[in-house]
């Protein structure tokens, strides 16, 4: 059987790597992409060769022997299992037969696309600390591939440039300051011989940047930096000009100076070769809090913004801010997506992006005029809101200035308010698909709305820790399991078949849960999308209609794609859940999510089978003799300050450990051992000492002991001793 001869390739793999022996691939292809080829993508079906399959970045596969008429007898072909059980977010990518991908931890694998046969695997060995830097899981989006290397981003901040042949490192470039909080997350991109990266980090305080590297040599061409300088100091880099005479007037006085003022390029990038122009996304301040961050004035330039610039030096173009004095973390890094859109009767060359604020934007890409910008949900004025319901941060953009008109509550700048959206957006890092087919983009939206409001006390800047400036403890939960899942069936998600040119949807799918995988569209009139419960889905591109639905038993983030090898198509997709949220396990379904990640692939007639998972049971502690000497009140504050992004809001667990079962929490000094001394460090749980007094250790240990009991009551489980203690 496929499994039986994937287990065997896979051991003798781990023997061979073991010993220091690598597998001969010698003759394998040796991703032989180049700038000719890139540009000339469109039209190659058989191959995916970068993020977006095209430089335009739509996500269209112009395959159609996988159709409508014969979707129904889509099966699995072949399936591999890794061995990391955190968020999987990378788009394979597929140069003739062989696919090149990421898991979590950074690690790359490549296989013969046709038999699922492992070439080779490579780990970069990213300490296990670099986890707490990790504001969303320990993801990585993928490679790209030029001139017979693989390019892969760490996530501890290195730039590394594989041998495709063999996964035997050519080069590596630290490109980050790695004594502070910065983390790489995103796939890198290539644009004539120039490899491109960004990084992560904002919420921890650091300054965002997007570098450009030589594919040969690894030196750095140019860099160009999104905050102005704290120090008001020229950087030597190519944004200093545009720096000057755009950015600086629009940030004041404020924390900014002491955080870097965030602003990090951590994931869309999009090239046209006729413009020559490269644009990327620029994501949130830091601290989130715009009175903090830079005393409530000035737009903040380029936090939240669309920039293009040209590939060769950097230089400044143009730039759109979608966000002006962004103070909700709406993140204008999403996907950015190019095409060529009939508006007010002739053809436009547009770039097209849905941000996390809700709206859907449509920009002339030559020059950054704003076309369109119409919301994906009904935004409407706060005076239309009923009482209770979640105020919009704006309820319209103005064409003529550009600007949102924006909801005056929605700023928290005199109360706490519950805004739409959430940090987590409208839309979020998952990749829309477009079909020229249907004229539709498909958008993998989600309906979650957040309560926002300044911190209480002053603030100060923390290294390491999360710099905010907002009330984390307004993400509390009740303790009643009931109002829980009243809260839980307020979180939805939906797919959205968006009409760019009418600037409305066509059609909406519902999804169960937000936090849905991004999108493959293709020629065979299909819509694919993976769904949080563990489902990869086909949907009839034109009106919405579910054709078709493969358990996968894991969530899945990421979004599938396509390619063709010996006249045959298959549908891969990475199975693994996590990502951002860790944070929200509300917003997850309810079922263990820590599972190893897999590479599941898909043709017609496929015959293979996925061993089931091994669903890990959670046992309830005997806490009867358990004594705690912290304060709970005072420890529920900590805890939601420094271990809810982890470990779930009110301690409801996520994709790490459930402290509500863990058996640290039933002895102090188990306790001490992992918060205050750091005896899981190499696992990313680092010590808390730089953040924590002793006292405040045991709050915490304190407020989950009575979460623990409070749970345990609720959901009526019987308590037992867990075996491992």
């Amino acid at each position: 059987m496929m499994i039986k001869r994937l287990v065997a390739t896979s051991a003798l793999l781990v023997g061979l790597l073991a010993s220091g022996c690598a597998p001969d691939t010698s003759n394998s292809p040796a991703a032989k992409v180049d700038a000719a080829r890139l540009t000339a993508a469109g039209a190659d079906g058989d191959n995916w060769m970068s993020y977006g399959r095209t430089y335009d970045e739509q996500r269209f596969s112009p395959l159609d022997q996988i159709n409508l008429t014969n979707v129904s007898k889509l099966g699995l072909a072949w399936v591999h299992e890794f061995d990391t059980d955190r968020g999987h977010e990378a788009t394979p990518i597929v140069v003739d037969g062989v696919i090149y991908t990421t898991t979590s931890w950074s690690k790359v694998s490549a296989f013969d696309g046709k038999t699922g046969n492992l070439l080779w695997a490579y780990d970069p060995k990213v300490p296990g600390e670099t986890a707490h830097k990790a504001c969303c899981d320990v993801v990585n989006r993928g490679v790209a591939v030029w001139g017979g290397k693989v390019f892969v981003g760490s996530l501890d901040g290195r730039l590394i440039a594989l041998d495709a042949r063999n996964g035997k490192e050519i080069w590596s470039k630290v490109t980050v300051d790695q004594g502070k909080s910065y983390t790489i997350t995103g796939a890198p991109r290539v644009v004539k011989g120039k490899v491109l990266i960004g990084n992560g980090g904002a919420e921890y305080g650091v300054r965002g940047y997007l570098s450009a590297y030589d594919v040969e040599t690894g030196e750095m061409a140019w860099r160009f930096y999104t905050t102005p300088n704290p120090k008001g100091e020229a950087d030597g880099a190519v944004s200093d000009k545009i720096l000057k005479e755009k950015a600086d007037a629009t940030w004041s006085d404020g924390a900014w100076k002491e955080s870097g003022g965030g602003g990090t390029v951590w994931d869309a990038m999009a090239y046209d070769p006729d413009l020559d122009l490269l644009y990327f996304g620029v994501g949130n301040g830091s601290p989130w809090n715009h009175k903090i961050r830079s005393g409530g004035k000035g737009d903040n330039l380029f936090v939240s913004s669309i920039v293009a610039v040209k590939p060769d030096t950097g230089e400044y173009v143009w730039h759109y801010q979608t966000t002006p004095g962004d103070s909700w973390d709406f993140t204008a890094t999403q996907h950015l997506m190019l095409a060529e859109l009939p508006i007010g009767g002739k053809p436009r060359k547009v770039i097209m992006q849905a941000p996390k604020n809700g709206f859907f934007y449509v920009i002339d890409r030559a020059t950054g005029e704003l076309l369109s910008a119409n919301s994906l949900f009904p935004m409407p004025k706060e005076a239309d809101v009923p009482a209770g319901m979640p105020i919009p941060w704006a309820h319209s953009v103005d064409l003529k200035t550009g600007r949102p008109n924006e909801n005056p509550s929605a700023r928290y700048a005199k109360a706490p308010a519950l805004v739409f959206p959430a940090p987590f957006g409208v839309h979020n890092w998952h990749p829309m698909a477009m079909s020229p087919k249907e004229n539709l983009v498909y958008v993998p939206a989600m309906l979650v709305p957040a309560a926002s409001g300044d911190q209480v006390g002053p603030y100060k800047q923390v290294a390491g820790a999360w710099n905010t400036g907002v009330n984390m403890s307004l993400a509390a939960l009740p303790d009643d399991e009931g109002q829980r899942k009243g809260l839980r069936a307020m979180l939805t998600g939906m797919l959205v078949a968006w009409d760019p040119v009418a600037g409305k949807a066509r059609w909406m799918a519902p999804r169960k849960f937000p936090w849905n995988s991004g999108i493959l569209a293709t020629a065979g009139g299909l819509v694919f999308q993976g769904t949080s419960e563990g489902f990869l889905e086909a949907f009839d591109a034109a009106t919405g209609k579910q054709v078709w639905s493969y358990e996968t038993q894991n969530g899945i983030i990421a979004p599938p794609m396509s390619y063709r090898i010996d006249g045959e198509q298959y549908v891969a997709v990475m199975v693994g859940y996590g990502g951002a949220i860790i944070a929200a396990p509300l917003a997850a379904p309810d079922r263990p999510i820590s599972l190893k990640g897999r590479l599941m692939v898909f043709k017609l007639g496929g015959t293979a089978t996925a061993a089931k998972y091994e669903m890990p049971e959670k046992i309830a502690l005997d806490l009867s003799t358990t004594t705690v000497a912290g304060d709970p009140k005072a420890g529920f504050d900590i805890f939601m300050r420094h271990c809810q992004v982890c470990h779930g809001h009110s301690a409801t667990g996520g994709l790490l450990p459930d402290l509500r079962y863990s058996p640290a929490i039933q002895d102090a000094a188990t306790w001490k051992s992992i918060v205050w001394d750091g005896a899981n460090a190499s696992r990313g749980m680092v010590s808390f000492s730089s953040w924590l007094n002793q006292k405040e250790m045991e709050d915490i240990r304190a407020y989950v002991v009575q979460q623990a009991k409070v749970h345990y009551t609720q959901v009526g489980t019987e308590p037992k001793v867990n075996p491992s203690k």
